[in-house]
């Protein structure tokens, strides 16, 4: 082969790296949000101070816990609501979209369990995302009777602010119980049955 029919090979090669390193990147991307995936038993990497049981919730011990970032900002009826405003409280926070199945099958377990457990200081919080607009979020919520508040985070930044390694949602749906103190204590990567939630929720609510 000369070298003339060579040189348009070697002239290729940055072009093709630049192409698989941002084919790597949009996979890392859709990686870290999995949309109404089947769940997983674990997550992050790295030092993790969680342990998943066989039913697929992760849990940490309260001294070892990570606080929960800020999630705050527009709900999906247009008010402004921060997580941190219910520190004292356990605050369960359900990441979800109007378009996922497992989300619509899970919905009435929360909304059972939020009103029984409501004067035990527990508040349930969504995360609504990836819906491209506000209207089938409503929508979904009038049909189950949510009454609880949800975050509007149609491109999924408000999960990108847990920190590797921590309990960090990964899923649609995803599930996580902060403490009284404003931290991770457990999470799932998948839809919950009510009797589920209940056992996920029964050791932070016996912590003094």
């Amino acid at each position: 082969m000369s070298a003339a029919s060579r040189a348009p090979l070697s002239s290729n090669r940055p072009r093709n790296r630049r192409a698989v390193s941002f084919a790597a990147t949009v996979a890392a991307a859709a990686f870290v949000l999995t949309a109404c995936g089947s769940g997983g038993t674990s997550g992050g990497s790295g030092d993790t101070n969680f342990v998943t049981g066989t039913d697929g919730i992760a849990t940490v011990a309260k001294g070892e816990r990570a606080a929960a970032p800020d999630l705050s900002g527009p709900t999906i009826d247009g008010k402004q609501l921060d997580v941190a405003d219910y520190k004292g409280k356990i605050v369960v926070i359900n990441v979800w979209g109007s378009w996922c199945g497992p989300c619509r099958l899970e919905a009435k377990n929360f909304v059972a369990v939020s009103a029984d457990l409501k004067d035990q200081g527990v508040q349930f919080v969504g995360i609504n995302t990836r819906d491209t607009s506000t209207g089938p979020a409503v929508a979904f919520e009038k049909q189950y009777g949510v009454t609880y508040p949800s975050l509007y985070d149609p491109t999924g930044k408000l999960m990108l602010r847990f920190k590797k390694g921590t309990l960090n949602p990964q899923a649609i749906p995803s599930t996580l119980v902060i403490d009284r103190q404003g931290k991770i204590a457990a999470r799932t990567l998948q839809a919950l049955s009510e009797d589920n939630l209940r056992k996920m929720l029964k050791p932070v609510l016996a912590e003094k």
